[in-house]
């Protein structure tokens, strides 16, 4: 018996998913936390650093929290893909090594990102509904991120 040539087709995508599955990306997990990890050097609230945990150090961080969906690709390697393009932008895992300039920066980056609603970003809330961030929750990382990007904005002369 021949095989139509929908089903010939059926079956060269059946085997191509499976042999993709044997390309895995390389998982974002590190062992023991950096030294570097902003939460050794600038340590936020408790509350605070348990809404970064929540919605933030998946993607910003050198430690992800994998679904079990990461396992079939290509969900893997999209979700690898947006947890590197989120460590280039910010990498909590690596904040104590910043320039003292570049932290002011990234706290003011980290204060409009989540007061404009740009992060977390859609595609992440779909699974982690607990990385919503209420108006009170928004207002606790603004308030924190607005006050440390004061504290390390680099001093401008005064005028006399």
């Amino acid at each position: 018996m021949a095989i139509s040539k929908s089903g010939r087709v059926g079956i060269a995508i059946l085997v191509l998913l499976l042999l993709i599955q044997l390309i895995r990306p390389a998982k974002n997990q590190e062992l023991v936390a950096s030294p570097a990890d902003l939460r050794y050097h600038y340590p936020p609230p408790g509350d605070v650093q348990h809404l970064l945990d929540l919605a933030c150090y998946d993607c910003h961080s050198n430690n992800t929290r994998y679904p079990w969906y990461n396992n079939i690709e290509p969900v893997g390697w999209w979700m690898a893909y947006h947890v590197n393009e989120g460590k280039k932008h910010l990498n909590f895992s690596t904040f104590g090594s910043y320039p003292r300039a570049r932290l002011s920066r990234m706290f003011k980056h980290i204060s409009d990102q989540v007061r404009n609603h740009g992060m977390p970003i859609a595609s992440y809330l779909w699974e982690h509904t607990d990385a919503r961030l209420s108006p009170a929750q928004t207002r606790l990382i603004v308030t924190w991120a607005d006050s440390l990007e004061k504290e390390l904005a680099p001093a401008t002369p005064s005028t006399r």
